[in-house]
């Protein structure tokens, strides 16, 4: 009999705020407020996209945005992360980095200030109702000017004791190069954020090399496409650098043909971290839990390397040390436990 992955402690690194939505709030808010949603995010969801051309790109981002606008009142926001938070500990996940751009909510919440404090007051209350930890990642926009990322670092930098745990860079990778973000990374690193920007995802492996040579990444949101050169893999492995690798949504977007393509078990083989994630589940129909079941049943992990898949999710992860000690003891006593 296989172990429950439910009851295997984990962390999540790889969520996005607006994305995290339960789809049947979606639609509740959406119906209450009299706004129109289009079929794709109601009878036709999941929605079928694809984003490796341009067309493609504008349609989720357009989806996305829509989901966004649903999201009007403070009290939104409270629910948005008391339900993820829930959603975390019944799938086992004992730690949740979620990432957010202020600057998208800014005009209806008071500016960009008073738009992280309220995303950090509601993570802090769901945090603590639902016995997850949850740290907040600012993330800025690489489709928009570096000035404003360096806004967003320097916003970043004075919630480093209030939650704000990194800082990403999000978006097509087509359309923004990551050295021409290095001022904000380096901002937000001497302050002591993790550096978590996105890359290999709709680009190729030498995104992820100018991650992690121009913002020195201690992260890659994505990374899969390092698994096509054998050198980085190699720099990946030495500096465990950790790719955030999201199954489901490479396929959703077309990154990946089928799920059996995206390539976790060869960065898993050549020593790179990983930690699996969701991205966004509100547009892929599916959280955190059915990327490990995708581990086990799809590319074949053992329970003992499921087990070594959740420890790399901890280790790269802005836990305090004693609770990753905790979690890592949690993790081999359900390895230990028969199946």
């Amino acid at each position: 009999m296989a172990r429950p992955l439910d009851e295997l402690p984990k962390a999540h690194l790889h969520l996005h705020f607006t994305g995290s939505m339960r789809h049947a709030t979606l639609l509740e808010l959406a119906r209450d407020q009299g706004l129109h949603l289009p079929d794709a995010l109601v009878q036709d969801w999941p929605p079928r996209l694809r984003a490796t051309d341009e067309r493609g790109w504008f349609r989720f981002q357009r989806l996305y945005d829509i989901a966004r606008s649903v999201l009007r009142r403070e009290e939104y926001v409270y629910r948005l992360l008391q339900e993820a938070a829930e959603d975390e500990a019944a799938e086992g996940s004992r730690w949740l980095e979620i990432q957010v751009d202020p600057s998208g909510y800014a005009q209806r919440f008071g500016g960009l200030t008073a738009t992280l404090e309220l995303v950090l007051d509601a993570a802090g209350k769901a945090a603590r109702s639902a016995g997850v930890g949850i740290g907040v990642i600012v993330a800025a926009n690489r489709t928009r000017h570096p000035l404003d990322a360096k806004t967003l670092a320097r916003l970043a930098t004075q919630y480093t004791d209030r939650g704000v745990v990194g800082f990403g860079l999000s978006n097509d990778e087509r359309r923004g190069r990551a050295r021409d973000f290095d001022g904000a990374f380096r901002i937000a690193k001497r302050a002591g954020l993790l550096a978590v920007p996105h890359g290999g995802e709709l680009s190729g492996a030498a995104s992820i090399a100018e991650c992690v040579d121009d913002l020195d990444a201690d992260r890659i949101g994505h990374g899969i496409r390092a698994a096509e050169s054998d050198r980085l893999m190699e720099r990946l492995a030495d500096r465990q650098i950790a790719c955030e690798v999201c199954p489901t949504s490479n396929v959703g977007l077309g990154v990946a043909p089928r799920i059996a393509d995206v390539p976790v078990k060869r960065l898993f083989d050549a020593g790179v971290p990983i930690a699996l994630g969701a991205d966004d589940p509100l547009l892929f129909g599916a959280r955190l839990l059915p990327q490990y079941e995708l581990a086990r049943d799809v590319y074949g992990f053992r329970d003992a390397e499921i087990a070594e898949l959740a420890r790399q999710s901890i280790r790269a992860s802005t836990a305090p040390e004693s609770y990753k000690k905790e979690l890592l003891a949690s993790i081999d006593s359900w390895l230990a436990a028969e199946g």
